[in-house]
C-alpha cells in the first residue's frame, strides 16, 4: 500500500478506505462463495442509534449484508454506559459471541461507543476477551472502514481510543431506519457533570457542529424524501460553540458569528419538504425565553419537550449538580405553558440518589403532580464507577428505594393516563411509522405530542401524514379512526 496516495483530509480519506475494505471483501466473498454479513447490537440512546445507523452505512458500502443473528461473520457491539449493569449486559453477550466464533474462526467482533472509553474497561477486554477483533471509542466512530482495513491486513488486534477530538465527520454513508424521518447530530458532548452522569468522561467536552452543515444535511435529507428531523445532542439548548478548520487547524469560531439553538431551529423550519422538527435533550437551565417563542410560534416544531427534571428536591438537585431549583423548574414550566398550554411534557426521574430523604422524595411527588407530565422515564439510583455520586455518603438502602420507587410509578401512571385523555375526541394529524407489530391490519404512528395512536389502515400509508380521530384511550396510547 502506497502511504503518499492515502488521503489525508476527511471524509475522502475514510472513502479511499471503504474502497479498500470493498476489494478485500469482494476476494473473500469469491473464495467463500457466499455473500459476507455482519450484525450490529445497540446499546444506550438515540445518540448511540444515530450513530449505529452510520456504522450500518459504512458496512453496506464496503460489501456486507445485514443479519439479524449474532452468528454473522462481523458482529459489533455499540455500547452504553450509563448504567454499571450495561457492562456486565455487554459481557454477557459476549460470552455467547465466543462460542460463536470458535464454531466461524474468520468471524470478526468489535467493539464501540461508550463504555470503550473507560481506561478499566480497555484492560478487561484485552486481558480477559483477546478474541475481541476491532475496539474503538465514541470520538473516532466516523474511522470504521480504516479500522478495519488495519485489522484485515495485518490480523492484530486494532485498538484505538481517543481521549477528545475536535473532528467530525458526517458526510459518510448512513443506513436509516426509516425511510421518511431521521436524526440529525446537531452537537456532541456534554458540559454540565451532573453528578451521577458518566457522559461527559466518555462523550467529551461540548461541540457544535457549523449551522451551515447542519442546513446542509437537512436539505439533502429533504430532497431524499424525509419529512420529519430530529435534531440530537446531549443538550441541544446550550447548542454555539462550534470549531472549525483555518488553515490545517481546529480551532474556535467566532462568537460573533454563532448562533443561539432557536435561531438555528428558525432555519431548519424553512427548509422546504420538512414537515416536522423535533430536538432532544434540553437541560432546564439552558431552555431559554427565545426558544419557547420560537417553539409557540413555529408551527413545524412539534409541541413536545422533554424535559428531564431528575428530583423535584433543590437539596438533591444541588447533590446532583443540576444547577436549577425545584421553583426555578416550575416557573420555567409556567412560562412554556403560558405560550403553549397544551403541549406534551415528558421527564426523567432517578429515585435514591445519595442523600435522598422521605422529605426530598415528597417534593419529587409534588413536582409530578404540579407538572402533570405526560409521561415520566423513572429509574433508580445505579452507582456509577467514575462519577462523584459513587462515592458520596448516605448511599439510600435498597429496600428504601424500591418502596419509593413504587410509590413514584403509580404516581406517574395515574397523571399520565389522566393526561393523555385530554386529546380524546380529537382530529390529530398523525405520520404514519409502521404496521402494527400485533395486527397486521393497522398502523402505528404518532402526534405532534408524540401520543402513539393505532389505527386501521395498510404498509403504503408509511411514512405519510393522516388525520386521525382519538377514540379509545389505552392508557399510554389511542386507537383511532382516519378522518377523510
Amino acid at each position: 500500500m502506497n502511504s503518499v496516495s492515502i488521503p489525508t483530509m476527511e471524509p475522502d480519506r475514510q472513502y479511499y478506505f471503504m474502497n479498500q475494505c470493498k476489494t478485500l471483501v469482494l476476494e473473500k466473498k469469491a473464495a467463500l462463495n457466499r455473500p459476507l454479513t455482519y450484525n450490529i447490537q445497540t446499546f444506550g440512546c438515540q445518540m448511540n442509534s444515530h450513530d449505529s445507523e452510520k456504522l450500518k452505512g459504512i458496512m453496506d458500502e464496503i460489501g456486507y449484508e445485514e443479519v439479524d443473528d449474532e452468528a454473522a461473520d462481523f458482529v459489533i457491539f455499540n455500547t452504553c454506559t450509563i448504567r454499571e449493569n450495561a457492562n456486565q449486559k455487554l459481557y454477557g453477550h459476549l460470552g455467547h459471541v465466543k462460542t460463536l466464533k470458535n464454531k466461524n474462526k474468520d468471524m470478526i467482533v468489535c467493539l464501540c461507543g461508550c463504555m470503550m472509553q473507560e481506561p478499566h474497561v480497555i484492560e478487561t477486554l484485552k486481558q480477559k476477551y483477546k478474541f475481541v477483533n476491532i475496539i474503538f471509542g465514541t470520538h473516532n466512530i466516523y474511522k470504521l472502514a480504516e479500522l478495519i482495513y488495519s485489522y484485515l491486513e495485518t490480523g492484530k488486534q486494532t485498538i484505538e481510543v481517543l481521549d477528545e477530538t475536535k473532528q467530525t465527520v458526517e458526510q459518510l454513508p448512513r443506513k436509516r431506519k426509516y425511510t421518511f424521518k431521521s436524526g440529525v447530530n446537531i452537537m456532541y458532548g456534554c458540559n454540565n457533570f451532573c453528578t451521577y452522569c458518566i457522559v461527559p468522561y466518555v462523550r467529551g467536552r461540548e461541540q457544535s457542529r457549523k449551522k451551515e452543515e447542519i442546513l446542509a444535511e437537512v436539505e439533502a435529507l429533504a430532497k431524499q424524501g424525509i419529512s420529519e428531523v430530529m435534531l440530537l445532542g446531549q443538550n441541544v439548548n446550550s447548542y454555539g460553540n462550534i470549531y472549525e478548520y483555518k488553515a490545517g487547524k481546529i480551532v474556535e469560531v467566532d462568537e460573533k458569528d454563532r448562533v443561539t439553538f432557536p435561531q438555528l431551529l428558525t432555519e431548519v423550519c424553512k427548509i422546504d419538504g420538512i414537515e416536522r422538527v423535533r430536538f432532544m435533550t434540553s437541560h432546564p437551565k439552558d431552555l431559554s425565553d427565545e426558544l419557547i417563542e420560537v417553539m409557540a410560534e413555529e408551527p413545524k416544531i412539534c409541541k413536545h419537550l422533554h424535559l428531564p427534571v431528575q428530583s423535584g428536591s433543590t437539596n438533591i438537585l444541588t447533590r446532583m449538580n443540576r444547577r436549577y431549583t425545584k421553583e426555578q423548574y416550575l416557573a420555567l414550566v409556567d412560562r412554556i405553558r403560558a405560550k403553549m398550554p397544551n403541549i406534551s411534557l415528558t421527564t426523567d426521574i432517578i429515585v435514591g440518589f445519595p442523600g435522598e430523604t422521605e422529605e426530598d422524595f415528597e417534593d419529587t411527588l409534588d413536582i409530578i403532580r404540579k407538572v402533570k407530565y405526560d409521561q415520566a422515564f423513572t429509574f433508580i439510583y445505579s452507582k456509577r464507577t467514575g462519577t462523584p455520586a459513587a462515592t458520596m455518603d448516605n448511599q439510600v438502602p435498597e429496600d428504601v428505594i424500591k418502596e419509593r420507587f413504587n410509590r413514584l410509578l403509580t404516581l406517574v401512571n395515574e397523571i399520565s393516563n389522566a393526561q393523555i385523555k385530554r386529546f380524546a375526541d380529537q382530529v390529530k394529524p398523525v405520520l404514519v411509522e409502521e404496521v402494527n407489530h400485533h395486527d397486521a391490519s393497522l398502523v402505528t404512528g404518532r402526534t405532534e405530542e408524540n401520543v402513539t395512536v393505532h389505527f386501521p389502515g395498510t404498509a403504503d400509508m408509511i411514512g405519510t401524514t393522516v388525520d386521525v380521530k382519538l377514540t379509545d384511550c389505552k392508557g399510554f396510547y389511542f386507537m383511532g379512526e382516519r378522518i377523510g
